[in-house]
């Protein structure tokens, strides 16, 4: 039986000088042919010397398991050689790094190695893609930048890819702005499309090694987005050179609104008194667009932060029984191990005992309190406060239990922790997911305003007054500074309205209630007319409301607008239309006030309910959809309990502006999946300046 063999599929043992030879799979360098009869043609390994079909009768077994032998790694002369590009020339050992003092290297290579012969490598596809996510890893975890450059990491990421390029701390620092660059895009395109208005946050921080000469702030916006949800996004982390001069903050945050073009959009500013003086708070209002200091008494900037306030009074409360706190911390001491320490086991087995004893069925944990957190304290007072029939037999039975503390004192230990309770279930509040809306602090701070005007009327003990009239003071401090927009959010919760406004005025300001309520009612309309006002300006909202989904304007056809221009009666239908949309206008929060509220239910979703009565209220959704979105708080989430000021540490205030601004931004956008309407064309390209 004749078989042809195609000479060309591989190489020709003796080639002829003048005839071009086929190229060569890149195998054939591993690989040697051998001929054992006309049926079979078998590969064999140059290392291995394994035996492998190549052709066998009329059929072409190919290359493809022969690639496999060497680029997996199943030639076991390639595993033991420990050649970590399979199909290339193995890359030469890198040079050992130089360790300087602080651990870091200083000859880091920035050759890459390439595949030769047009070998493939497993790991060719990730150059651009490792250092993207190296980046991303340092932006997500706070890690520092100049870690690329350790000795330890360098090894860790060549033992992991020799062929990996180590990045230099600019390297690194591009690709994170290259990452704030295209996340700054998208939100700019996001808040380019609200149908609302925007309000921001300025949280201000400090830093140990800049001391009073500079500031940093956190501007936080809050806002509406296109699908009519609450969102709220980091804008700048800037620093502001002479923080306590009157114009340094007005003049950073100004800056900072012009760079993302919402000057025009701003509606309130809340901030924290402390931050800045009564002028530099004058100089922020001068920022909003609704230069009537009047409108909401002033409240447009709020300048006192809630979950500050709370911590405020916390702390005061705290301070003011210091003495019997530091016994209770002792006696937890004593009996309970800390996560970073030991006791003697025969006082945790007494203690133990002593309960069996006495059967206390105790529900809560002993544990040491965190002094920079308020919160651990009360925790930690609560579970005391508990076994406290134990730890008073405990005086008796373990001689080394020298921290006696009285029935007195544990009764005050007591009325302390009720008010704590009420302080720690209004700041729970901001822990949630999701940001509460403006009306949800309505009843929270509404109760701790009655606690205290109850406290201070009925109560005799002279603690009780000692504790209670200080904290009184400052939160009234607090109230007087956004109890109407606190009023005014609450009328925007279709099961308040007007209605929850008169029940409270009536316990907060008794005689006074009618004034108070007459005020709210006021300052609403006043606001709604403003809206309204707004909503019939020239081409610079037109075009905000022509992409709005709260109000989808029908525009008249050509002919009809021609119709109107030469009929002579264009200047009678300005005037019907004018007296039509003010009698609607005027008409529409009057009757939202004067239907029935709905009834009280645990869960119940205030922006969906404007989302669905869009149509019925046009103009008031929109200021609902403002007014529930202003934020009472500066401060984020994870420092809702802390006791200390927000510091920038030394690496980080040793950082370039820029660099800090796109670390702290970038982090906060990348929590997000922010995706707008395919509608919607996003703009040109953010603009990233270094500096």
């Amino acid at each position: 039986m004749d078989i042809s063999i195609n000479q060309n599929a591989f190489p020709d043992p003796d080639p002829k000088p003048n005839k071009r030879r086929r190229k060569k799979s890149m195998v054939w360098e591993h690989f040697t042919i051998e001929t054992v009869n006309a049926d079979c043609v078998k590969a064999n390994c140059n290392l291995c010397k394994k035996s492998f079909a190549y052709i066998s009768g009329s059929k072409l077994a190919g290359t493809s398991h022969l690639k496999r032998h060497i680029s997996m790694g199943i030639c076991p002369v390639t595993r033991h050689n420990q050649q970590k590009d399979q199909l290339s020339i193995q890359a030469p050992p890198p040079p050992k790094p130089k360790i300087s003092e602080n651990g870091t290297s200083s000859n880091s290579p920035r050759k890459r190695h390439r595949a030769v012969n047009g070998a493939v490598s497993i790991y060719s596809n990730g150059g651009n893609n490792w250092s993207h996510d190296l980046a991303k890893m340092i932006i997500l975890h706070d890690y520092p930048l100049h870690m690329v450059e350790h000795a330890g990491f360098i090894d860790f990421t060549r033992n992991l890819q020799p062929q990996f390029n180590v990045s230099s701390v600019a390297t690194v620092q591009e690709q994170i702005m290259g990452i704030y660059t295209r996340e700054k895009q998208k939100v700019m395109d996001l808040l380019r499309v609200i149908p609302g208005r925007l309000n921001i946050t300025v949280d201000v921080w400090t830093s140990d090694k800049s001391y009073k000469s500079l500031a940093y702030v956190l501007l936080t916006g809050h806002f509406i987005d296109h699908d009519l949800k609450l969102q709220r996004r980091i804008l700048n982390f800037i620093s502001v050179e002479f923080p306590d001069s009157d114009t340094a903050l007005s003049g950073g945050i100004a800056a900072c609104l012009t760079d993302w073009n919402i000057e025009e959009k701003l509606l309130t500013i809340t901030l924290d008194r402390s931050s800045c003086s009564q002028n530099a708070r004058e100089n922020l209002r001068n920022l909003l667009p609704m230069k009537n200091s009047l409108t909401l008494n002033g409240q447009l900037v709020i300048d006192s932060c809630y979950a500050r306030m709370l911590s405020s009074l916390a702390q005061d409360a705290i301070e003011s029984m210091r003495g019997t706190i530091e016994k209770v911390r002792h006696s937890v001491k004593h009996v309970e191990p800390g996560e970073d320490r030991t006791i003697e086991e025969s006082h945790n087995e007494i203690f133990v005992k002593l309960k069996q004893e006495l059967q206390h069925p105790s529900t809560k944990r002993l544990k040491i309190d965190d002094v920079t957190k308020w919160d651990a304290t009360y925790h930690m007072l609560v579970a005391a406060y508990e076994v406290k029939d134990v730890l008073s037999k405990l005086e008796r039975e373990d001689p080394d239990y020298k921290c006696r503390i009285s029935e007195k004192e544990w009764s005050q230990v007591a009325t302390l922790c009720n008010f704590l309770k009420l302080l720690f279930e209004a700041a729970n509040v901001l822990t949630r997911p999701v940001y509460p809306t403006t009306n949800i602090f309505s009843s929270q701070v509404v109760d701790i305003h009655k606690e205290f005007t109850e406290a201070a009327a009925a109560s005799s003990d002279p603690f009780h007054i000692t504790l209670t009239k200080p904290l009184r003071e400052k939160f009234m401090r607090y109230w007087e500074s956004c109890n109407l927009v606190i009023a005014m959010a609450a009328v925007m919760d279709p099961r308040m309205k007007m209605e929850y406004v008169a029940f409270n005025s009536t316990r907060i300001y008794g005689e006074d209630a009618g004034t108070w309520v007459k005020i709210v009612n006021d300052s609403l309309h006043e606001l709604f007319l403003q809206y309204v006002m707004h909503s019939h300006l020239g081409p610079a909202f037109a075009e905000e409301e022509a992409n709005d989904p709260l109000v989808k304007m029908e525009m008249p056809c050509q002919e009809d607008a021609l119709l109107s221009s030469v009929d002579g009666l264009i200047d009678f239908d300005i005037d019907i239309s004018d007296i039509m949309g003010e009698s609607h206008t005027k008409l529409e929060i009057d009757q939202y006030l004067e239907e029935s509220i709905l009834p009280r239910v645990q869960e119940f979703d205030v922006l969906g309910w404007w989302r669905v009565n869009t149509y019925r209220y046009p103009t008031l959704s929109r200021m609902a959809f403002d007014v529930l979105s202003i934020p009472m708080s500066t401060t984020p989430t994870e420092s809702v309990f802390d006791t200390r000021e927000r510091k920038v540490d030394d690496y980080r205030s040793s950082l370039r502006p820029s660099t800090l601004d796109a670390l702290f931004c970038a982090k906060d956008w990348l929590r997000y999946n922010t995706e707008l309407p395919s509608s919607i064309v996003p703009a040109a390209t953010a603009k990233t300046e270094f500096y």
